[in-house]
């Protein structure tokens, strides 16, 4: 006597996981279009936490015991994980790129409309005045100039980290 079983053969791209990712995007485009400073870079900080975690996790905790065991139980465990992350992880570096983005934009936008521009409103009125207070305008400068270059020096810093990570460090 044989038993005939069916075996249910199971699809490799878990499609309804594209859902969870698309809900997450949505969230981030909500975050976006909303202006929510806060809600922008809690969804950032937290995309991005995901991300290195997952990789963190994935390089010094499950590639050396996955590098012990033997390639049956390699293969297997890899089945069973690589459809879960198909969509985790390009969704996370997605919203993590992308709310850093547009937080770096709306930061620079606030120091640029926030401080910058009224400082220089502030000293083209006083210089405009029959007899100008120098000593203002040395101070409003001296925050301006230190305002400009640290703004300047964050950003040829990311360069820096963004080309070294992508150079591999």
């Amino acid at each position: 006597m044989t038993v005939a079983t069916t075996v249910k053969t199971e699809s490799f791209i878990r499609w309804h996981y594209l859902w969870w990712a698309l809900s997450a995007i949505a969230v981030m485009i909500a975050a976006i279009v909303a202006g929510n400073i806060w809600f922008l870079d809690f969804i950032h900080v937290f995309s991005s936490l995901l991300w290195t975690g997952v990789d963190l996790f994935m390089g010094f905790v499950l590639g050396p015991v996955l590098r012990r065991v033997d390639l049956p139980v390699r293969r297997e465990i890899m089945r069973r994980l690589t459809p879960r992350t198909l969509f985790l992880m390009p969704t996370v570096s997605i919203i993590s790129g992308t709310t850093g983005w547009f937080l770096a934009v709306q930061l620079m936008t606030i120091q640029g409309l926030g401080f910058l521009t009224p400082v220089n409103v502030f000293v083209c009125l006083e210089l405009q005045k029959t007899n100008p207070d120098m000593r203002k305008i040395s101070y409003w400068m001296q925050r301006y100039f230190y305002a400009v270059a640290f703004q300047g020096t964050m950003q040829v810093a990311i360069i820096v980290v963004m080309t070294r990570f992508r150079a591999g460090v």
